[in-house]
């Protein structure tokens, strides 16, 4: 059961100003800033929403076919994923651009300067799911995730074209895109993820109702930080599941991409909504209880132990059938 991730593949290079950026500007010369930090921390993680999903889905064993672009600089990332269950082969390498990369120095304040090169991202419209299905069979879901708009469009296209069924996470591209081109990405989709914001932001834009949303998509899934996950289907009650407990919640960069792959895997492993969403909730709250998108892992017995302790332990038996 194939499932393929489009999306962007980067690397996070995370500064810490030891003081405050406000102290540094002079009043009357902001129109001629120029100022340099002398940071005290530099950490570099992996990232890139594609590449969280995918990592997410290669520990629970759904060995997720990666289509995005990178540069040169990736092979170690690359040996870093199929070590993670992720198949690389399908991620275009540029010759002449570095994989994507966010660069952010923050201060005492928690103020935030940062920049985002997009690289090789710019050139994933070039990438065709056809030759992809054609070597790994036909795909079961293509998950269409914030990407290189273009591609983007590209990719949702094509899987309509092609009859591949496919999800999609417009995620932070909602931001600039038009009501037209989301429209287009989210129409015919067999899921959609949003959180609360992005949601509401679908409906302004697109000038949609919710209603009008569940009448083109199969599922809606919008996920609510604290409060847990609302899922819907049109004609169907909605579903509400809590997020499981955290015991120590560092950073929640990447909780949303975990919970995504959580929930795709279960639903490829044919698991009904609810315990998919539960799923998803347990992966996302492993990947906020570390610093990194990728830096947690998802150890069987203490996983399905917890999972156990918020869902009962039928749950948990059901999904122990799955886990690798």
């Amino acid at each position: 059961m194939p499932v393929a991730v489009t999306g962007s593949i980067a690397t996070d290079h995370l500064m810490t100003f030891p003081g405050r950026f406000t102290e540094q500007f002079v009043e009357g010369q902001m129109e001629n800033v120029s100022l340099s930090f002398l940071v005290d921390d530099l950490v570099q993680h992996r990232g890139g929403a594609g590449a969280n999903m995918a990592y997410g889905m290669g520990l629970l064993g759904l060995e997720p076919v990666l289509v995005g672009a990178v540069g040169s600089d990736f092979a170690d990332y690359e040996a870093w994923l199929s070590r993670h269950g992720v198949d690389t082969r399908s991620v275009h390498w540029s010759e002449l651009k570095h994989t994507a990369r966010f660069v952010c120095t923050t201060d005492t304040d928690n103020n935030q300067i940062a920049s985002f090169y997009s690289g090789a991202m710019s050139e994933a419209s070039q990438i065709e799911l056809a030759p992809v299905a054609h070597r790994v069979g036909d795909l079961d879901l293509v998950v269409i995730g914030p990407n290189d708009p273009t591609a983007m469009v590209r990719h949702t296209q094509e899987c309509r074209e092609r009859g591949f069924a496919f999800a999609a996470d417009p995620s932070q591209q909602l931001a600039w895109a038009d009501g037209e081109m989301i429209r287009d990405l989210v129409d015919g989709a067999e899921l959609l993820f949003t959180n609360e914001y992005e949601a509401a932001l679908l409906l302004q834009k697109t000038g949609w109702n919710a209603d009008e949303v569940l009448a083109r998509v199969g599922t809606w899934v919008t996920t609510r930080a604290a409060e847990g996950v609302l899922v819907r289907q049109a004609g169907e009650q909605p579903l509400s599941v809590l997020a499981v407990p955290e015991t120590k919640p560092v950073e929640p960069t990447g909780g949303g991409d975990a919970l995504r792959a959580g929930f795709i895997a279960g639903r490829m492993w044919g698991l009904g909504l609810e315990r998919a969403t539960q799923l998803g909730s347990a992966v996302a709250t492993a990947a906020v209880e570390v610093v990194g998108t990728q830096e947690y892992d998802l150890p069987r017995e203490s996983f399905l132990g917890r999972f156990a302790e918020a869902f009962g332990r039928d749950a948990a038996d059901e999904v122990a059938a799955f886990l690798p």
